[in-house]
């Protein structure tokens, strides 16, 4: 529940939780795709557009989880990113220099591959944030699949790249993928979050107050023109936390409750139904011209290579020039079995694509793209992974 008093380790719960539900998310996706390419697949899209509520607010089903639950995901995101930053593996500059080189090399090297790609295209260059983000669930829950094969130190360095990886997709979706902005909405989101910030000030730690004004606060940015998810970070910057470096989260600490609160809701939840529902794509009649064109060929090269290339480039220019160094315990072909794995980026990049373009046509694109990009890194993650775990066990036996 959200208001357990007894939270363990925040981590340790995210790579449970992330790891299981990243199983669960390649379930769903899946699922959806042959639920749409079975006899289901009219009433599968039917019911996707499908509008619920009142008249005055009716939204289609895919957009209450698109808008809405996905607004659980991104506060579940600024939860995570705060407690990073006060209280973890990136509360010390020092600590946030190589995830945040390598962050920002994965972003711009997909980008970049993308717009080589798909940019000169009329109408696509608008995807060019597409392939920028990691999929932490289904990353995490490849390494789960390897088990004790992949060194901890890995898991945690690409748990704190795409935590990092995400506050640039954040600031992408706010700044490159926002609408017509609406002053009298964009004003009420500010009294809102004023309003969180005087409690947060004078030391209120219930959480209920905080969440029925973030849900007032959701309510006023998605009005406003700006995308509504970006409510759940706004609203996790705002969440009180009491910090516990070194020790089990704090039961006083409302950030650390909530974010326990939420991890299964999201991770088993959110998140596979966001997959199930953004996945399906009709298979039928596609062949090579379809899969060569420009957008699903952009976002499959940026996934794939450019995430693998940025990351691990970045990794060996900071230990070749003293900056930092690589994780420890893991050889470097480990470590670029992580970078690969960084080209999964499922669930985001299915969101941003359904932010850049409206053309379903085009959307189908992006999905197709997605998937093939996302597959193969996984694959050759998991294969590159398994393979030098496997060649360092047989070093250890010959010299046992």
């Amino acid at each position: 529940m959200i208001l357990s008093k007894r939270p363990r380790s925040a981590l340790r719960a995210f790579l449970r939780s992330e790891a299981s539900g990243g199983i669960l998310l390649m379930g769903a996706a899946a699922l959806a795709l042959i639920v749409a390419n079975s006899p289901l697949a009219e009433s599968y899209f039917h019911a996707l557009h499908f509008r619920v509520g009142p008249p005055w607010f009716s939204l289609s089903l895919t957009h209450w989880i698109n808008d809405g639950l996905m607004a659980l995901f991104f506060l579940l995101v600024g939860l995570e990113i705060k407690r990073e930053f006060v209280d973890g593996h990136l509360s010390n500059w020092s600590d946030r220099a190589l995830p945040a080189i390598a962050a920002a090399a994965g972003m711009i090297c997909p980008a970049l591959i993308y717009l080589a790609i798909a940019g000169s295209t009329p109408g696509l260059a608008r995807g060019w944030a597409i392939p920028a983000a990691t999929d932490i669930a289904f990353a995490i829950g490849v390494m789960a699949i390897l088990g004790k094969r992949v060194p901890a130190s890995l898991k945690l360095f690409l748990t704190t790249v795409a935590i990092v990886d995400d506050m640039g997709a954040v600031a992408v979706i706010a700044l490159a993928y926002t609408s017509q902005i609406k002053g009298a909405a964009l004003l009420a989101a500010g009294i809102v979050m004023g309003v969180m910030f005087v409690l947060n000030r004078i030391g209120v730690k219930r959480l209920w107050p905080y969440l029925v004004l973030a849900a007032l606060l959701w309510l006023a940015v998605l009005l406003s023109g700006v995308h509504a998810t970006i409510a759940g970070v706004l609203a996790a910057s705002l969440i009180p936390i009491r910090a516990t470096p070194g020790a089990p989260d704090s039961a006083e600490s409302p950030l650390h409750r909530l974010e326990h609160g939420l991890h299964g809701w999201v991770a088993y939840g959110v998140v596979p139904l966001f997959g199930f529902a953004n996945a399906g794509v009709s298979l039928a009649g596609l062949g090579t011209e379809q899969l060569l064109a420009p957008l699903p060929m952009g976002v499959a090269g940026g996934l794939f290579l450019g995430k693998q290339v940025g990351v691990f480039l970045a990794l060996w220019l900071c230990a070749r020039f003293g900056i930092a160094r690589r994780p420890s315990g893991a050889t470097w072909l480990q470590t670029y079995g992580m970078c690969l794995l960084c080209g999964i980026g499922f669930t985001m990049s299915l969101f941003v694509g359904g932010l850049a373009f409206s053309d379903p046509a085009l959307i189908d694109e992006v999905k197709i793209g997605v998937l093939c990009g996302s597959i193969v890194s996984a694959l050759a993650g998991y294969a590159m992974l398994r393979l030098t775990a496997s060649r360092k066990d047989a070093m250890t036996d010959a010299q046992g």
